[in-house]
């Protein structure tokens, strides 16, 4: 498998993902490192200047090995931050960084049953993989709390040709739009990638 070219082409289905992450799992950190991956820092940083109080719950989707949670935690230290990932590889080292309060092994589109809700869930660079946004934006809205925000990254390349400014106008009657970013590098030190395929992060609102 040629790891760069199937990260832009989106891998595959969900068993062939969470093998692929099950297997990069002990390098994820050190190779992301390398191609200069800034999302979860300039996403931690928007929710920084942007929320007005720290959240009490925080779900963070597809948190992999952590490095979302790490950068939530340094700002939101008094926060609960639950994780939820493909995979259990990626878990096993997540809970070593003893950021999240629990992990769920699960494909982010599959709806969890917690017993609460969160006034903040995440998804950063993981919308690549989202084969049903109904579903997802549905999941959404029964995690969040009224008032609560959604942040998300999404490659601007994937968002023009899914004609994602349409799928967010279809949700405008559960969510807002809070912020969406200046087009941001994805992985510039990544040869695939460098400064042709760019990100939004954005923030939306459940009302």
């Amino acid at each position: 498998m040629n790891k760069k070219k199937s990260l832009v082409d989106g891998i595959g289905n969900v068993n062939i993902t969470k093998k692929y992450y099950d297997n990069w799992s002990s390098d994820y950190d050190k190779t992301l490192n390398n191609w200069n991956y800034k999302a979860p820092v300039k996403s931690a940083n928007i929710l920084k200047r942007k929320l007005k109080k720290a959240p009490k719950n925080i779900l963070d989707l597809a948190c992999g090995t952590g490095l979302f949670g790490t950068e939530l935690k340094k700002i939101f230290s008094n926060s609960n931050i639950y994780g939820l990932d493909i995979s259990s590889k990626s878990l096993i080292l997540a809970k070593k960084k003893d950021i999240y309060k629990n992990l769920i092994t699960a494909n982010f589109e599959t709806r969890y049953n917690y017993k609460i809700k969160f006034e903040l869930v995440s998804l950063i660079g993981a919308m690549t993989y989202c084969k049903n946004f109904q579903k997802l934006f549905s999941n959404l809205s029964f995690y969040l709390v009224t008032n609560g925000n959604f942040i998300f990254s999404h490659r601007i390349d994937l968002w023009k040709k899914q004609d994602f400014d349409y799928i967010l106008k279809s949700q405008s009657d559960i969510f807002k739009v809070k912020y969406i970013s200046r087009p941001i590098k994805y992985l510039p030190f990544n040869e695939d990638f460098k400064d042709i395929i760019k990100i939004k992060i954005v923030i939306l609102q459940k009302f």
